[in-house]
Parts: structure tokens; C-alpha cells; sequence
């Protein structure tokens, strides 16, 4: 990757993240499906009431959450770099599909596309935003049962996807190379295993991520392997 400082052909990009955010999780498998290099930026959405809430992070994500990706490219020859922030990780790994189509993250048949942003979407907008920590915060705040909340939004989205995935999969999600069905349902199962929530019971999806876990840029984007991990 070209420092911040060099004239660049290519640009550099910084993300802006945390480690257990499955967001981020997210764009770091694609990061690493496309052998890209990045910058790791922490944002500690707990630290100091979170720092994501901070004017200075605000001004890069009014949304006020992880991950954005940074990118700094010369737009004008001997101009200044431009820096450009991208929010939410599934137009962040669009935006990486498009810039860097080698390899491909999506499926060449157009059913099969749609297909796959399916899958990432039924993870991206029918599991997530139920599980977040501002969600959870809020429900237990009404008086809500945290646990039994998650094990139903988790365990039934987990169920949809497998019954989804069913016409579709290979080794992966669809056929036999990771796509951005793959980067969305690794994250999600971390998170089913960290909220104590069973999907053994599914055996294409654990057979999915057996396969996902044989690869480096999967293993390399595994929480507990980032900087800012706390054991």
C-alpha cells in the first residue's frame, strides 16, 4: 500500500474499526480476499462512553459506528491526497468488488449476484442490527430478556440462511469460491458462538465455515487476532 505521504496510483486505505464489531469483521475478510493492504484503526466503541460517538470520528460516520473506510488517493496530479470515508460494510465491500474486481466477490450470472447480496443482506439488515450493543443496551434498559432476544432473532435468521443457502452453496455459499454471502455468515456464526447460541443443527452452514476457516484471509480477520483484542 503507498504511504499517505507518496503521489499514488493506487490508493491507501485505513479502516476505521474495532475487533469484536462484526461490521468490521465484515470488511476485513474482504480486505483480505482481495489482497489488499490497509491500515488498522481502532475505534473503541466502549472506551470513553465510545469513542465512535466523538465529534471527530462523528465527522467521518454521522451514523456513529464501525466500521468506515478511509481512502486517500491523489485525485489531481500534485494535488493534496483526498481523503474519502465510506460507511457501512456492505457499500464498503460493494466499493471494494467494483475498485479491485480480481478476485471476484460476486458471482458472474446476475441471478446468482442477487442471490448473494441476498444472503449478506438477510445477515446485514434481518440478524445484526438486533443484536448490536445499542439495541441490546436499550432492551435491557425497557426491561427485555437479553438472552432469550437474541436467541430467537439469531437463531431463526441462522435457520432462514441455511434454507436460503440450500440451492446455492458448494463449498461456500454459492458454488465453490467465497463471495460476500461468505464475508456477512462467518461473523454472524462468531457471534451465534459467542452469545451461546447453538447452530450445530445447521450442517451446510458449519460445513461453510469449515471451509472458510482453511483460508488466510479468513483466519487473519478472526477477532482475538487484532490488535486491539481483548483476551
Amino acid at each position: 500500500m503507498p504511504s499517505l505521504e507518496d503521489p499514488m496510483s493506487e490508493p491507501a486505505l485505513i479502516l476505521h474499526n474495532y475487533w469484536r464489531s462484526s461490521a468490521s469483521y465484515r470488511v476485513r475478510i474482504a480486505l483480505g480476499l482481495k489482497g489488499l493492504a490497509y491500515r488498522y484503526q481502532l475505534v473503541h466503541i466502549i472506551k470513553d462512553g465510545g469513542q465512535q460517538k466523538l465529534p471527530a470520528y462523528r465527522s467521518k460516520n454521522p451514523m456513529a459506528q464501525v466500521p468506515t473506510l478511509e481512502v486517500v488517493e491523489a485525485v489531481d496530479a500534485g494535488a493534496a491526497p483526498v481523503h474519502r470515508f465510506l460507511p457501512q460494510s456492505l457499500p464498503i465491500i460493494e466499493y471494494l468488488e467494483e475498485r479491485w474486481p480480481t478476485p471476484p466477490l460476486l458471482p458472474a450470472d446476475p441471478y446468482l449476484r442477487a442471490r448473494t447480496r441476498a444472503l449478506a443482506e438477510l445477515v446485514n439488515s434481518g440478524i445484526q442490527p438486533l443484536q448490536n450493543l445499542s439495541t441490546t443496551r436499550k432492551l435491557v434498559e425497557l426491561g427485555g430478556d437479553e438472552k432469550a432476544w437474541l436467541a430467537t432473532f439469531i437463531g431463526d435468521g441462522l435457520a432462514a440462511f441455511a434454507a436460503s443457502a440450500d440451492d446455492t452453496r458448494g463449498r461456500f455459499c454459492v458454488g465453490d469460491s467465497p463471495s460476500i454471502a461468505d464475508c456477512f455468515l462467518i461473523p454472524q456464526l462468531y457471534s451465534a458462538r459467542r452469545f451461546g447460541i447453538p447452530y450445530a443443527q445447521h450442517a451446510s452452514l458449519v460445513e461453510i465455515e469449515q471451509a472458510c476457516a482453511e483460508l488466510p484471509a479468513f483466519a487473519a480477520a478472526l477477532p482475538e487476532k487484532q490488535p486491539d483484542a481483548v483476551p
